[in-house]
């Protein structure tokens, strides 16, 4: 089985938005093209969770196709301002989760401009409880269900994570199994708006067309009770899941004390957390350091594949590291932060990681990263990298273009 090193990171993690607001950045069409499936999963595609009900009430599964026993399930909520977005951008699958034994799901949800709040996380719980139902039929323990979504879509997975014991956002089909869940990876995901519009910097989304104020229905400081209703910490109690929080220092879009906040009301009854700061890292941008991803995955393997799953009370630690230069790709977007005609690593950096010579070459099997890294550090499309790859004489022949 394939194991994901550091260098999977390099296509993980960064969200659809931009500092000028939490979906400027996000497709128009809410569509990007869908992921490399790994060789060895089986991929099941637009999925109806709601039956005769929304186009967005779709998921997409993905199973290894070889895997012994009920498997570990991770769930991708996307981001976007709740606004745009896709499930076809999915970190997990591309960071070779499903290589590792773990099942991936990515869900559509209804966006702001289709239904105001409660309807996204009565989509997301929908979501979660269609998987439990069908938890045979794809080889899935309902056990052992974990989620990850970053911005609008870790504010998602950190509500679901804090709700679990409210029957109010549980409506429809499937109300005899439980949307709960057992571990949430929110990256900076918003959770109090009415402290979000009053941080200095951040008044503009108190206006009433911010992405908050669309969500909700109303301008934030003029819808305090809605406010509330949206927010993850207003559900926080001793049987919530454990926490793995991410947050960067200098995000413009969503201000850290976000995660502070929800980090502080975890602790304070005894959950399980873990918030790690990026130093230097804004909104998405600088988590391509070689600390992130095998933090996330450590999370997740204690959280889902210990035989005995951890009890959901402990230690609240804090952690932080350097934000990367290395340029990283959102979710769902093909090519690279880095000017074109770079790969974005140097070939010292592959070679150590890969464990190869100087001289060494890793093949496109070999390759320990995530496909689409392969492809774009693959500058002269042999199928092979080595040193000329990374020479700034040597041209990309037919390099991938950026795709929105």
């Amino acid at each position: 089985m394939k194991t994901p090193t550091a260098l999977s990171i390099l296509l993980a993690t960064a969200m659809l938005a931009a500092p000028q607001g939490l979906a400027q950045q996000a497709s128009k069409k809410g569509t990007v093209p869908p992921g490399r499936v790994p060789e060895g999963t089986k991929a099941h595609r637009d999925l109806a969770y709601v039956a005769n009900g929304h186009e967005r009430h779709k998921l997409d599964l993905f199973v290894p196709e070889k895997a012994e026993g009920p498997l570990p399930l991770i769930i991708w909520v996307h981001g976007g301002g709740w606004q745009n977005g896709s499930k076809d951008g999915c970190p997990p699958l591309r960071n070779g989760y499903t290589e590792r034994g773990y099942a991936v799901a990515s869900i559509n949800y209804r966006l702001s401009g289709h239904a105001i709040f409660p309807a996204q996380i009565e989509d997301c719980k929908a979501a979660l409880r269609w998987l439990r139902a069908h938890a045979r039929e794809y080889n899935l323990d309902p056990q052992r269900f974990g989620v990850w979504g970053s911005s609008a879509g870790g504010h998602l997975v950190a509500l679901l994570g804090t709700s679990g014991d409210l029957k109010e956002y549980d409506v429809g089909a499937n109300l005899n199994q439980s949307s709960r869940v057992q571990a949430v990876c929110d990256y900076y995901g918003p959770t109090d708006f009415t402290v979000f519009v009053t941080t200095p910097g951040y008044e503009s989304h108190a206006s009433a067309t911010s992405p908050e104020a669309k969500l909700i229905g109303g301008a934030v400081m003029e819808n305090k009770d809605k406010a509330a209703r949206v927010n993850p910490i207003t559900f926080v109690s001793r049987d919530d899941p454990p926490f793995l929080i991410v947050h960067g220092d200098e995000d413009k879009t969503v201000p850290i004390n976000q995660s502070q906040l929800l980090f502080a009301a975890l602790k304070k009854v005894g959950v399980s957390a873990r918030f790690h700061t990026i130093k230097g890292a804004g909104h998405g941008q600088g988590f391509g350091g070689p600390e992130i991803e095998p933090m996330v995955s450590a999370f997740f393997d204690k959280q889902l594949k210990s035989k005995t799953p951890p009890a959901n009370l402990g230690e609240a630690k804090t952690s932080e590291s350097a934000a990367s230069s290395v340029g990283t790709a959102p979710p769902g977007k093909a090519g690279a932060a880095t000017p074109p005609g770079r790969p974005g690593m140097s070939w010292e950096q592959v070679r150590t990681r890969e464990g190869v010579a100087e001289d060494g070459r890793v093949p496109r099997d070999k390759f320990k990263g995530p496909a689409p890294l392969f492809d774009r550090l693959d500058r002269n499309r042999d199928g092979v990298l080595t040193k000329a790859d990374f020479e700034s004489s040597t041209p990309p022949t037919n390099a991938p273009k950026s795709k929105p």
